[in-house]
């Protein structure tokens, strides 16, 4: 006669491994980095197209920073994280490719104190998106600014800083706007990207 111990079910799947338990936290994380991926993959593009075409002003470091719509994007819809990722992700990528490592130790100063401006001043919930791009422009040049003082150890360099300053707000004027209205009109289209990552 055969034991309890006999005529206990297996818990073994019919194929004979261990069944695996569902793991939903695994299948969001799998999601926030792809779609994490996805948003810097979207802004290395967009940094490659400054690249192509610059802009004909003829001073140092005066771009638009389309690929901070992006970073933008990600700060208001998911979080600080993610947009550090995307940030670091697309300027990794892109020192390697196409800007060169000065290029990219210039883009990694600007874009860590633009990202710590803006997400400082959307946290106070004081500022408009527009506000918080503004700031985060300046921020950007001024952070590049303060590296290239650094490396050639110049401090007339600084007599760009108005230049700067004022590409700085332009471009982050025109950096919310856009980020205003893609918020506005994708806006359950990203609450449902924002529902799906998290489920």
């Amino acid at each position: 006669m055969s034991t309890p111990a006999e005529r206990a079910p297996d818990p073994r799947t019919p194929s004979g491994s261990p069944s695996v338990p569902n793991t939903p936290s695994g299948s969001a994380s799998g999601k926030r980095i792809a779609f994490t991926a996805l948003l810097a993959a979207v802004a290395l593009i967009f940094s490659y197209v400054e690249v192509l075409i610059p802009l004909p002003v003829g001073i140092p470091g005066v771009k638009l920073g389309i690929a901070n719509l992006v970073v933008l994007i990600a700060l208001y819809e998911y979080g600080m994280k993610p947009a550090l990722a995307v940030n670091l992700i697309r300027i990794l990528v892109a020192g390697l490719l196409f800007t060169g490592l000065f290029g990219a130790v210039y883009s990694l100063a600007g874009a860590a104190l633009s990202l710590l401006v803006m997400a400082l001043l959307k946290r106070t919930g004081l500022f408009s998106v527009v506000g918080v791009s503004m700031a985060g422009g300046v921020a950007h040049n001024i952070g590049q600014l303060l590296v290239a003082a650094a490396l050639i150890s110049d401090l007339r360099i600084f007599l760009y800083l108005p230049v700067l300053m004022f590409s700085g707000l332009v471009s982050g004027i025109l950096i919310g706007f856009l980020c205003w209205y893609v918020l506005r009109a994708l806006a359950p289209a990203l609450r449902h990207i924002n529902t799906d990552i998290k489920a």
